[in-house]
């Protein structure tokens, strides 16, 4: 299933996007699209059954606002320089483990709303990423099968970053990760059942119309059930947390000078095989 939320931040609506295109309303069926939802069999099996059946009613989708998939997230725990390219273009080691840190959930936004570029800054940038969001509760788990299982769901996210903030102004990444609207996420939600094989996706991302970004996950340095079973060993992960797995080359930061960082009137678009597109345009903060 691909389920979404729809409307006005901060009263979006549950959705499902049907076979054919068309727009559901899930809010007779179920309050929201959360970790609560994903976590209850029995609540997600009256969500397919009602979209098995064909009789929600359809929402015209023109003009409507696409929130991000996932209310009232806990956390989001991203993973750096996890794909051997990447790792290249920027002159670092490929990594013995992860590469973890940190977002906060109110960077999330929908998957078409503004980004905003931080005051100050002169070094935004671009990752097109594949967030796994998790449905059942995962502490200790033995293997990267386990890690899997423990997944609801694939969604594309947009792990924006200043590098400035985050290489050269002391501390951790997190200065550089954590700017108001730094991380778009969705359109949708698209159940585990239809990503049989998440190291078989293509990430594609293009600034102003020209590619940038154009890799697999195919080339990530830990796969994504790795990633999970890793970090719950160091933290208990919940339903509806959102784990982003790594970005692909063609980031600006690896790219000769002068380095063609974001600024205010550029558009981003990012897309994950299956997983939906996203368009941003940027302002200043």
């Amino acid at each position: 299933m691909k389920l979404l939320r729809v409307g006005t931040a901060g009263a979006e609506r549950p959705a499902l996007l049907d076979t054919d295109g068309n727009l559901r309303d899930l809010s007779d069926v179920v309050p929201d699209i959360d970790g609560a939802l994903l976590a209850d069999d029995a609540a997600m099996a009256r969500v397919r059954a009602a979209a098995e059946v064909g009789d929600l009613p359809v929402l015209d989708a023109a003009g409507v606002r696409i929130g991000a998939p996932v209310g009232r997230i806990g956390k989001v725990v991203c993973i750096g320089l996890n794909y051997h390219d990447h790792a290249q273009e920027t002159g670092a080691r490929p990594p013995a483990e992860p590469v973890v840190f940190l977002k906060a959930a109110d960077t999330v936004v929908g998957p078409n709303d503004t980004v905003l570029v931080p005051r100050g800054s002169v070094r935004t940038d671009w990752e097109v990423e594949l967030a796994a969001v998790i449905g059942r509760t995962a502490r200790y788990l033995d293997s990267p099968e386990d890690g899997l299982a423990h997944v609801a769901g694939y969604a594309v996210a947009h792990d924006v970053s200043e590098r400035e903030f985050q290489m050269d102004r002391g501390g951790t990444w997190d200065k550089g990760k954590n700017c108001e609207t730094f991380n778009p996420l969705g359109p949708w939600l698209v159940t585990a059942d239809e990503v049989p094989d998440p190291q078989k996706l293509g990430l594609r991302l293009w600034v102003n119309g020209e590619l940038k970004q154009d890799g697999s996950t195919a080339e990530q340095i830990f796969s994504v059930g790795e990633v999970v079973r890793y970090l719950s060993h160091f933290m208990t992960l919940y339903p509806g947390d959102v784990v982003s797995t790594g970005t692909p080359a063609g980031v600006a930061f690896g790219q000769p000078e002068p380095k063609p960082y974001l600024r205010p009137g550029d558009v981003v678009e990012l897309e994950i095989d299956g997983l939906g597109r996203q368009r941003q345009e940027l302002r200043g903060a």
